[in-house]
């Protein structure tokens, strides 16, 4: 399935085009195999060069910038996590009409895990939670600010915003009492520390259940890391979570906080994916729907949750 378009601005891309800004600007790579690979996501269009390479180029203007910014931090980030991530290889230039950046990096093997079809989840927990402490220890200076780093309540907006689209979608009035309780969690004071951003299944490799990589360092910075526990609900089962928080180490106040950036993210694709991305907005349902199925359960926090109101 090819990615369909979700922004007006966005441009067509396909091998040939590849093909071209390859050969002119790397020639030594003239000649190989280009082929576009399928993908949900919304920001950037990949295509296989040869066997070993790939090629990752920016679909609309809102995703230009992270092309320098993922070739910058993935050389320092990149050696120190335990498993794989992007390799830069090259920085492509605009040519042949195309007006943007773009970059070459090494093939990575594996493939997206599935959520309600994780082959070992709580092998696969332990990794994410060995991943995402290796990255919160790297030294932070001079590191930038991780825009989904920040306090929820800065979220509020568009959440609330999403909500009302939603209406007669979705149980919203559990929903929003689920929003509410996220917003009154204690605020991070730790020390700001690295968090991947975006750590999504389409964003994870797997192989043989086991991770084996880390893609799409676009959101990559430093700030609050407790948005990296959303992949606690957007892939792992319920009976993985407490493996994974027990990996991470995260407090009540951190998880309520990690639990509040799933649904919020999750809230605000769903509306706006609904008809054109199909596997986001299944994915941001299935977000839902666990955090909801989370709250009904004896032993998890009640939708008025452990914080008293504001």
């Amino acid at each position: 399935m090819r990615p369909v378009k979700m922004h007006t601005d966005e441009v067509d891309l396909d091998a040939p085009l590849v093909s071209r800004l390859v050969a002119g600007q790397f020639p030594r790579w003239a000649g190989l195999p280009v082929r576009r690979l399928d993908s949900s996501g919304t920001e950037n269009a990949m295509f296989r060069l040869g066997a070993d390479k790939v090629v990752r180029l920016p679909r609309h203007p809102g995703a230009v910038e992270s092309v320098a910014h993922e070739q910058r931090w993935l050389a320092r980030l990149g050696p120190r996590l335990p498993v794989a991530a992007p390799v830069p290889l090259e920085l492509g230039g605009p040519d042949e009409g195309f007006a943007w950046p773009w970059s070459v990096y090494h093939w990575l093997d594996g493939a997206n895990p599935v959520a309600g079809a994780v082959e070992k989840p709580q092998a696969l927990a332990a990794d994410l939670a060995a991943f995402v402490t290796a990255l919160r220890g790297i030294e932070t200076r001079g590191g930038p600010r991780n825009h989904r780093g920040v306090p929820l309540a800065e979220r509020d907006t568009p959440t609330r915003d999403a909500l009302a689209r939603l209406e007669g979608r979705i149980d919203t009035t559990a929903v929003t009492a689920l929003w509410e309780e996220a917003l009154r969690a204690p605020g991070h004071t730790e020390p700001p520390a690295w968090a991947h951003g975006d750590l999504m299944p389409g964003n994870v490799l797997v192989r043989d259940g086991r991770l084996t990589a880390v893609i799409d360092f676009g959101c990559v910075g430093v700030g609050d890391p407790a948005v990296d526990l959303i992949v606690a609900w957007n892939l792992l089962p319920a009976s993985a979570r407490g493996t994974f928080r027990e990996g991470v180490g995260a407090d009540d106040a951190e998880w309520a906080r990690g639990r509040g950036w799933a649904l919020s993210i999750s809230l605000i694709q769903l509306p706006y994916y609904w008809e054109t991305n199909p596997p986001l907005a299944e994915n941001s349902r299935h977000v839902i729907n666990e955090i909801l199925a989370e709250a009904r359960t004896a032993d998890a926090p009640s939708a008025t949750g452990p914080y008293p109101p504001s």
